[in-house]
């Protein structure tokens, strides 16, 4: 029988996070809605690398940040809205302006299917409070306004057609179309303080389980805090209709099935599940000013999969599509690049865990293990073009390539075997080798 859960954290802290999120390593994480219109944001620097006061918050390189970038009133976002938009232009007016007139929800399926994505996570409601779903609680949504569809619905259908789980986020503690106070330091924590706006967070959480059924629900920043009585209510009657749902950590540090990390912020954690949420460039939210030179290399973004898998993380990839509804060039190739890799490669990424041995890493090369089946896996990471070689100690086994186009000699000393690679290119992902029976 299932289990059943009731309100209380003694209940709620007895799930288990469930296999198919342990075993499909990779998410598709969107940031879709009215901030992909102005689409601006300045490339200050990876969150992590930038103090969290007024020179993150006034110069945010976010784009779904934007409402809060211009509402500081100063900094680069807000002088761009003045001399494109004007003073008397508001945030709400982009609904006029937002049509997803090319948006393919099922091309856009095919293509995270593709890269070899288990799951894809959608903002719901970021911290406009612009609702990408039908809501009865609100007509602030894209289903009355904008482009007039339930984004959020035919998402998932499509998602769920192509075989992967479908997740929401939704943005618990902030909601700037409620409460429009902007934030200049990370301390002002934030959020609208009332219990109207906590009752409202609340019963669009529970619209969003009833009507779409999440596997993942992705809370952000917070939970408001005049709601926490109500959260064991609304977690365990998430648990109870989701029966392979999971959280994240953003819940005011009261429960989660696993840790976040973004960018530069965060830890691994290997005793713990986790998983890595990043854009391919500096944003979530799509920046038309972002170019080629920020966004992650395919080589870099192959490694960063390993570097998460091997420490017992999953990665979550964030797309900024356009306001059209179509995916820049640039991403759709890297997400192809990463299915390319896996479909050769994902041996030793899907359902694998971690092995007994720590990552090797240096400033020129980066070896990754993951185990499997009574087998490990050695993914190695050569960080620029050329050859190089790396050890692999206490095995018996000979190495085995799961490409069999690598250029590769290898020798052994003892239990230890030294392998050299040849004709590296770093684009092509990292190199990985099986040791059967191998731990």
């Amino acid at each position: 029988m299932q289990q059943r859960y009731i309100a209380s954290w003694d209940s709620i802290r007895t799930h288990q996070v469930p296999a198919w999120y342990h075993d499909c390593k990779l998410g598709i994480f969107i940031h879709w809605g009215l901030y992909s219109v102005p689409a601006f944001a300045p490339m200050t620097g990876e969150l992590g690398t930038v103090e969290m006061d007024e020179r993150w918050f006034c110069n945010n390189p976010y784009a779904e940040w934007y409402f809060n970038s211009i509402n500081v009133k100063k900094g680069p976002s807000y002088e761009y809205h003045l001399k494109k938009y004007g003073a008397d232009f508001k945030y709400e007016d982009f609904t006029s302006l937002w049509k997803a007139q090319q948006w393919d929800p099922k091309a856009w399926a095919k293509l995270f299917k593709e890269a070899g994505a288990g799951y894809v996570v959608l903002t719901s409601k970021h911290h406009d409070g612009y609702c990408l779903f039908d809501s009865q609680y609100t007509d602030y949504s894209a289903a009355v306004s904008g482009p007039k569809r339930d984004i959020v619905g035919e998402l998932s259908d499509a998602v769920r057609n192509e075989g992967m789980k479908m997740g929401l986020y939704y943005s618990g503690m902030i909601d700037w179309h409620f409460y429009p106070v902007p934030q200049y330091i990370q301390s002002e924590q934030i959020g609208c303080p009332t219990f109207e706006y906590a009752d409202y967070a609340f019963k669009q959480s529970k619209e969003l389980i009833d009507k779409y059924h999440p596997s993942v629900f992705w809370n952000d920043i917070g939970w408001p805090y005049a709601g926490e009585p109500q959260l064991p209510y609304l977690l365990s009657y998430y648990y109870n209709v989701c029966k392979d749902g999971v959280v994240d950590d953003r819940f005011n540090g009261l429960h989660c099935d696993f840790t976040t990390k973004e960018y530069q912020t965060g830890k691994m954690d290997r005793d713990k599940k986790w998983e890595m949420c990043r854009g391919l460039g500096l944003s979530f939210g799509y920046n038309a000013a972002e170019d080629e030179s920020y966004v992650l290399s395919a080589g870099r973004l192959i490694g960063l999969l390993a570097e998460t898998v091997a420490n017992n993380g999953n990665l979550l990839i964030n797309i900024g599509p356009k306001a059209d509804g179509t995916i820049t060039e640039i991403q759709v190739q890297r997400l192809k690049d990463l299915g390319a890799w896996l479909k050769i490669n994902g041996e030793a990424i899907y359902g694998t865990r971690c092995s007994e041995r720590t990552s090797i890493v240096s400033d020129s090369l980066a070896v990754h293990f993951t185990s499997k089946d009574g087998s490990l896996y050695a993914i190695a990471d050569g960080k620029q073009d050329g050859g190089f070689s790396f050890a692999v100690d206490n095995v018996s086994a000979a190495p085995v390539p799961l490409d069999a186009r690598t250029d590769y000699e290898w020798q052994r000393s003892g239990d230890r075997v030294v392998i050299n690679i040849r004709n590296y290119t770093e684009n092509d992902g990292a190199v990985v080798f099986k040791f059967e029976n191998q731990k």
